[in-house]
């Protein structure tokens, strides 16, 4: 789990070189719920991926066509996704907070 905190941090310290004043709302302006959603299911495949590479099975097919299906699921891209994560780490970054502990919450209990 922590390297998933480390994963966003770096991606909202990279994301947090552009300026807020001109960061306009996506064209698909994700909710919070979707958020939680989308977050879920990108961490349960990192999870797959990083199994799969422990037991040095070939990833490729994962990174590729997985989230292509993951993200075609919830009607998005990968560009969307990453469009959203940058406008919420710029002009609200609490939600993106809040979105990581749900998405932890969620994480923990379908573990249990």
């Amino acid at each position: 789990m922590k390297k998933s905190f480390l994963l966003l941090f770096v991606i909202c310290f990279f994301f947090s070189c552009s300026s807020v004043e001109e960061r306009q709302a996506p064209e698909v302006l994700l909710t919070e719920p979707q958020l939680v959603d989308v977050m879920t299911d990108v961490y349960i495949m990192e999870g797959i991926i990083s199994y799969k590479k422990n037991v040095n099975q070939k990833t490729t097919i994962y990174k590729t066509e997985g989230y292509d299906t993951l993200f075609s699921h919830y009607g998005i891209t990968d560009s969307l996704f990453k469009e959203n994560l940058r406008y919420y780490n710029d002009v609200d970054p609490q939600l993106l907070i809040r979105v990581m502990d749900s998405v932890e919450a969620r994480l923990l209990l379908l573990k249990n």
